[in-house]
């Protein structure tokens, strides 16, 4: 099969490999559509993310849909043909975070496209049976392989308790941030605001539904009166995040969902004296068939957010297209090309 391999920072190179052969209670997926995530580009920059560092020649990619072609042993879930979106972290099922049905923490994980563990970015990946999830025909190939962010959203709007009523704030209008926004609508937030500074996203935001949007390059938070009770903070970058806590309501509740530096100034007082609760999310548990059937049933629009497609030969054109296109959003990785 074709695989595309980063080899090096800043060089992928695009290289034949086995097939790979399904173990036992794993399936073979024929990758039909793999979205790119600001975590490839940044293996491809810099060849880390903090302790995760790449040693050796790696496949990128962890947000594929695709179909199932054959099963291993023991394997009965799916038929041949069907088609599947696909949770890239299998875990070990044993440890304690496993047990309690927090299996995004367990210690041993192994998620595509993270060191040493290869992704997507090539024909054919084997996955256990369990994280293959059946799609609708109507979710289309795209849409599938991003339910991976949106269960991002959808988790993230978990652990931030959004419901009826909620007022959201979401910083930063990149895919995570565009499907936070739909996911909080979705979770019932009469009232979600994104902030942002490129105005192109901005006006996307608008389109996508966002009942406010404020250009922080021209309006500071502290002036847009916004007071929201939830905070999604999906930037990453530090004097947002703290601008953004200082609005947050009494008795809110701030998610870090963007990752940025490893350490950020924290306003203590207005986290005291407000009985702010301030927590970070790391991936997702048990989000899969909620997001399916959010995007199957219209209520996110994941197709929406797709600006370009690229095939396995000039996946390096589709993880340096950020940089060139302040436009663009969401680039997808199409191996049968």
């Amino acid at each position: 099969m074709r695989t595309a391999v980063l080899e090096g920072v800043g060089k992928v190179t695009l290289l034949e490999r086995p097939v790979p052969l399904p173990g036992p209670g794993e399936v073979l997926v024929q990758v039909a559509a793999v979205g790119t995530c600001g975590s490839d580009v940044h293996y491809y920059e810099h060849g880390r993310i903090g302790d995760f560092v790449v040693e050796s020649p790696l496949v990128l990619g962890h947000e594929p849909s695709g179909v199932v072609v054959a099963a291993g042993r023991g394997a009965d879930r799916h038929e041949p043909g069907q088609r599947v979106s696909i949770e890239p972290g299998v875990p070990d099922f044993t440890c304690e975070y496993c047990r309690a049905g927090r299996y995004n923490l367990c210690p041993r994980m192994r998620f595509f496209g993270t060191p040493p563990i290869d992704g997507a970015f090539c024909e054919y990946v084997v996955v256990h049976e369990e994280f293959a999830y059946p799609v609708p025909d109507s979710l289309s190939d795209d849409a599938a392989a991003l339910v991976e962010p949106l269960s991002v959203g959808v988790w993230a709007c978990r652990k931030a308790r959004v419901g009826p009523g909620s007022r959201v704030l979401v910083v930063g209008a990149g895919p995570i941030g565009l499907v936070c926004l739909q996911a909080a609508k979705a979770f019932g937030a009469t009232y979600v605001a994104i902030t942002d500074v490129n105005p192109r996203r901005l006006e996307f935001a608008r389109e996508l539904g966002a009942s406010e949007v404020v250009n922080v390059r021209e309006t500071s938070l502290a002036d847009a009166v916004i007071e929201p009770d939830v905070l999604l903070e999906c930037s990453g970058n530090p004097a947002a995040i703290g601008a953004a806590i200082r609005v947050v309501r009494r008795a809110g509740r701030v998610v870090l969902v963007g990752m940025g530096g490893d350490e950020i100034p924290l306003p203590l007082a207005h986290v005291q004296t407000r009985e702010l609760e301030v927590t970070g999310t790391f991936r997702y548990a048990n989000t899969w068939p909620d997001a399916i059937a959010l995007a199957a049933s219209g209520r996110v629009d994941l197709d929406a957010l797709v600006t370009g497609h690229y095939g396995l030969a000039d996946v390096e054109q589709a993880l340096t297209v950020g940089a060139r296109d302040p436009d663009s959003v969401k680039v997808v990785v199409t191996p049968q090309r």
